[in-house]
């Protein structure tokens, strides 16, 4: 007969609605990170196509353009670093990292000091800034070196016409602009905007295959009898072990029985010449029975619980077999993963392997730069 409560509903029928309560709700987080970051991705492919500045857009400004020169972004608040020990960038490059602001943080990386502030301005040909102790400028066709940093919201870059690597530290919020608006405009001085576009619409496609699917329904036939148990399998598991250990420890705590010890003390010692049996004196009373010596009892030893069959170096119990021993990486994890994992917000819209965070989430964002972002970084590798 169903265990049922006052309402007539079994505990089987309660399980499924709050399991289909907790997928719905982490498929709703998952779908909405995915179409952030498709939002994104097309609202920077629009950008790009259609990307132009104007002379107009320069008025005000107490820039002197050239006749084919023409202002494409203006940022009013920008710091100039320098670095100050020598240092060789890479070459400039055409990558398109749309996620870039999400990773950063308003710092300034060892080894760059702020020598002057103001308006930073982006042309066709140059990048210029118009600080309080006079103009920089970055020529694109002077450029050798560019390096967006990943943790911070600092842009270097070298020139031929410049010895020391110079460059410019923007707001947060900015950077993902500031980086992106840079890239356009370095691409159309060098005639390879189109390359910019296939990598967006690469990127808009790849994107399109990791839309999350919506959840499979629970049902109650689908009700296991350690949901009835506060925190489930795990809880299983752990009562299970220690129902194991317990006895083991106890029988190991146990002192060995003392007695033939003591038997064995009292019992004398053999004479080192001993008188023949036959030359005995004439009165001499019948000696008393030796009491026959009592070897000491085996300690007993209780063996040591066999490992069980299935390894996880300690990872939840999981029908799947992830682990935290080693094999292979997990990239498409099962559907039914958060019921065995504390999986973290957005677990579905991340783009890599499956890691555990160092406060015990695991995450899909394992081998990305902002992997574990917000959990304290990756602890280890979920495996397979």
């Amino acid at each position: 007969m169903a265990k049922t409560d006052s309402t007539g509903s079994t505990w089987r029928y309660r399980w499924a609605h709050r399991q289909n309560e907790r997928r719905h709700r982490t498929y709703r987080s998952a779908e909405a990170a995915w179409r952030r970051r498709d939002d994104e991705l097309r609202r920077l492919r629009a950008l790009a196509a259609d990307f132009q500045g104007s002379a107009a857009a320069g008025a005000g400004l107490p820039l002197e353009l050239a006749a084919d020169e023409v202002v494409l972004w203006v940022l009013p608040a920008a710091q100039l670093v320098e670095v100050r020990h020598t240092a060789v960038l890479p070459a400039p490059d055409l990558t398109v990292q749309p996620e870039t602001a999400t990773s950063l943080r308003p710092r300034r990386p060892d080894g760059v000091r702020v020598t002057d502030a103001g308006m930073a301005v982006i042309t066709s040909r140059r990048l210029v800034l118009l600080g309080g102790r006079g103009r920089r400028d970055w020529a694109y066709g002077k450029m050798t070196g560019l390096a967006h940093d990943p943790a911070a919201p600092v842009t270097l870059m070298q020139v031929l016409d410049r010895r020391r690597t110079s460059g410019l530290m923007v707001p947060v919020d900015a950077a993902a602009d500031f980086r992106f608006t840079l890239t356009l405009a370095f691409a159309d001085a060098i005639e390879q905007r189109p390359a910019v576009l296939a990598q967006l619409d690469e990127l808009i496609a790849e994107h399109a295959q990791l839309k999350p699917f919506r959840p499979a329904v629970a049902t109650p036939g689908q009700a296991r009898l350690s949901a009835l148990v506060p925190g489930g399998r795990r809880t299983v598991a752990v009562a299970a072990a220690i129902a194991l250990l317990v006895p083991a420890a106890l029988i190991e705590s146990s002192p060995s029985d003392p007695a033939g010890e003591r038997a064995v003390a009292a019992t004398p010692a053999p004479s080192a010449s001993p008188v023949p049996a036959l030359v005995r004196p004439a009165a001499s009373v019948p000696a008393a029975p030796t009491a026959k010596p009592t070897e000491p009892k085996p300690k007993r030893t209780t063996p040591s619980p066999t490992p069980s069959a299935e390894r996880r170096c300690g990872a939840p119990v999981n029908p799947m077999g992830y682990d935290f021993c080693g094999g292979y990486r997990v990239r498409k994890p099962a559907a039914e993963v958060c019921d065995f994992f504390d999986c973290a917000q957005e677990f579905w819209a991340g783009r890599g392997y499956l890691v555990q965070c160092r406060d015990g989430v695991v995450s899909l964002t394992g081998g990305q730069r902002s992997a574990c972002a917000g959990h304290s970084g990756v602890r280890r590798t979920v495996w397979t």
